[in-house]
């Protein structure tokens, strides 16, 4: 069936402007972006398509659906934590229709072809949203990296500190340098959790039930560190294989002052990026109450000067990406009962949550689309399909009320467990409905669609 979507609002090339999209249900793709708002399917521009269906959805937005690079899905083998099918339709209500899975807190973790062949079977048939997938970068698995490549991950993701879980141990300098070497030409990104403590700090000795505890436990230095040694391997292969080298990736970014560190490693032309979170935009540190640890995360949510900071940093273009960094867990390790911080899990859930919550912030329409669609699909190198409202682009798009206000309610999550940092915040916009390559897959009143129509994204990436 072909269809038509149009509104006065719509984000296109940078712009809110009236626009009609005319797309196939069954190729899911695009077939025309009309820069105006057509009347009806009788338009001259329209009437070849043998267009049946045809919604105006004034005075609503229309943005290009969502790409949000960075969720733990956790999916096999920590299943209690989060899921496939969870995780996707939380993303799908939140108009994300493109998720790529972290290798980490699955068991097992997607460092090898074997253990990625584990993560898809787990994954088919469970998806309301397309889902593509990160490798890792662990001691072990050097001579896996382009083998895991040519089966479809979109670049491998790696910790310069403990991970949290066993089967993902931390990596070193000569490990990074050894991984650019085996990627170089490689159409692939390495991704860094970009935190070290080369100190050796103590321990903190005060409440662990305050959060100010926690956070004098992974300090800024832990971030600039990181941030310095991976740029000296970055500095190091360049001058060796030049062009060849593949992107680097710093995830998560929390603290304001690795901000020069990546603006200068970019005006000496290096091929490095960075994203920060919404919990690290949204939230400060002064405002986390004691034995609240649904928001522990690592890095830790700092200051609100740092938080007006990370915003600068975004509409400066040293940020480029916003992401969720998904990471759920269940109550027992967030330690609720107790409240202590050194001892729960660290980690926010919150995929879905993006565009309300920088709408709410005070992020343009056009900002939201550059940060969490545009740029993210770019990262993943999917922007030949994925993240704008282009003609043989996939039909991926989201309607958005941005005068409805909404709360946010740990009972009405679709997280398998129902909790986040955001439980009682009231909003600006609600996603009204999503679109995937044509088809609905959510609706704010009915619900998910009742297949899910999520895609695993495989292609090959030499």
């Amino acid at each position: 069936m072909i269809s038509m979507i149009g509104s006065s609002r719509v984000v296109l090339d940078g712009q809110v402007k009236p626009a009609t999209i005319v797309y196939s249900n069954k190729s899911g793709k695009i077939l025309q972006v009309i820069h105006e708002l057509v009347d009806d399917i009788s338009d001259v521009r329209v009437k070849d398509y043998g267009v049946e269906v045809y919604h105006d959805v004034t005075p609503n937005i229309i943005m290009p659906g969502l790409v949000d690079s960075h969720v733990h899905l956790n999916e096999p083998g920590r299943t209690e934590w989060e899921g496939f099918t969870t995780g996707t339709k939380a993303a799908a209500s939140g108009g994300v229709t493109t998720v790529v899975d972290m290798p980490l807190n699955s068991i097992p973790p997607t460092t090898t072809v074997k253990n990625f062949e584990a993560k898809l079977e787990a994954a088919n048939g469970q998806c309301w949203c397309d889902v593509a997938f990160w490798g890792g970068l662990v001691p072990s698995n050097l001579s896996d990296l382009v083998p895991l490549t040519k089966f479809g991950v979109r670049g491998f993701k790696g910790f310069l500190m403990d991970s949290g879980v066993k089967e993902f141990p931390a990596i070193d300098a000569t490990y990074i340098n050894a991984a650019i070497e085996a990627l170089k030409g490689k159409n692939s990104l390495l991704l860094f959790h970009a935190e070290t403590d080369l100190c050796s700090s103590k321990q903190a000795e005060d409440l662990p039930t305050d959060y100010s505890t926690y956070l004098k436990t992974r300090p800024d230095r832990f971030e600039t560190d990181a941030i310095s040694v991976i740029i000296s391997c970055l500095d190091e292969t360049s001058k060796k294989f030049g062009d060849a080298v593949p992107k680097v990736h710093i995830v998560h970014l929390s603290s304001e002052k690795a901000l020069s560190l990546i603006s200068q490693a970019k005006d000496r032309g290096l091929p490095i990026t960075a994203e920060t979170c919404f919990h690290y935009l949204t939230i400060a540190a002064e405002d986390i109450p004691s034995k609240a640890t649904t928001y522990k995360c690592a890095p830790p949510i700092r200051d609100e000067d740092n938080r007006k900071a990370l915003w600068d940093g975004l509409r400066k273009n040293i940020l480029t990406t916003v992401v969720s960094d998904h990471s759920p867990c269940t109550p027992q390790l967030k330690d609720l009962s107790k409240g202590n911080f050194l001892t729960a899990w660290g980690g926010i859930s919150s995929v879905g949550f993006g565009l309300p919550l920088l709408f709410t912030y005070g992020a343009k329409l056009e900002e939201i689309v550059r940060w969490c669609a545009e740029n993210t699909a770019k990262q993943v190198a999917l922007d030949h399909q994925k993240g704008f409202i282009r003609m043989g682009y996939d039909a991926d798009f989201l309607v958005f009320d941005d005068t409805a206000t909404q709360k946010i309610s740990n009972a009405n999550v679709f997280f398998k467990n129902k909790l986040t940092a955001y439980d009682g915040l009231e909003l600006t916009g609600r996603v009204v409905k999503t679109f995937l390559r044509g088809n609905l897959i959510y609706h704010y009143r009915d619900g998910h669609s009742k297949d899910a129509l999520g895609q695993l994204i495989l292609e090959p990436r030499t």
